[in-house]
């Protein structure tokens, strides 16, 4: 039996990034691709700088999530050079690997990070909250857009 009254999910478009393809499928596979019962992932990879330029420009990323240990371009680094280059970044989620790290976090002017090892549970939670935001019109930190 085909239930078409039910809802679909919201899709999103999430860039994920890391110079190092098994952290970029560690992530993918935290997240999923149903975070939440009302959210849809699909995910666009990039392994440097430039590729994450090209596709902020090229698609609609609803969210960005950066492995803050890649090199040579960390996440904090491209999070914050996003912020200071777009007029209106998607949010951002950098994975760290010490929860020491969060005041960089915030200098870089990060929505959200998550520690490695990744919880799956906690990664689908922040993700899953961080698209909402996006739904509902959550202006991410160190926007320069408009605000109304």
């Amino acid at each position: 039996m085909n239930d078409d009254s039910k809802p679909q999910p919201d899709k999103y478009t999430v860039l994920l990034y890391s110079d190092d393809l098994a952290v970029r499928d560690r992530i993918r596979l935290a997240i999923g691709v149903r975070p939440a019962a009302d959210l849809a992932v699909e995910f666009v990879d990039a392994s440097t700088w430039e590729e994450c330029r090209i596709l902020l420009d090229t698609f609609e990323v609803d969210l960005m999530v950066l492995d803050g240990e890649a090199a040579p371009a960390g996440g904090l680094g491209i999070a914050r050079q996003t912020k200071d280059e777009y007029a209106d970044p998607p949010p951002t989620c950098v994975v760290i690997a010490r929860a020491a790290d969060r005041w960089l976090a915030a200098f870089a002017q990060v929505d959200a990070t998550l520690v490695h090892p990744l919880d799956p549970v906690t990664t689908g939670q922040t993700i899953a909250a961080m698209l909402r935001g996006r739904r509902n019109g959550v202006i991410p930190l160190g926007t320069m857009g408009k605000l109304g």
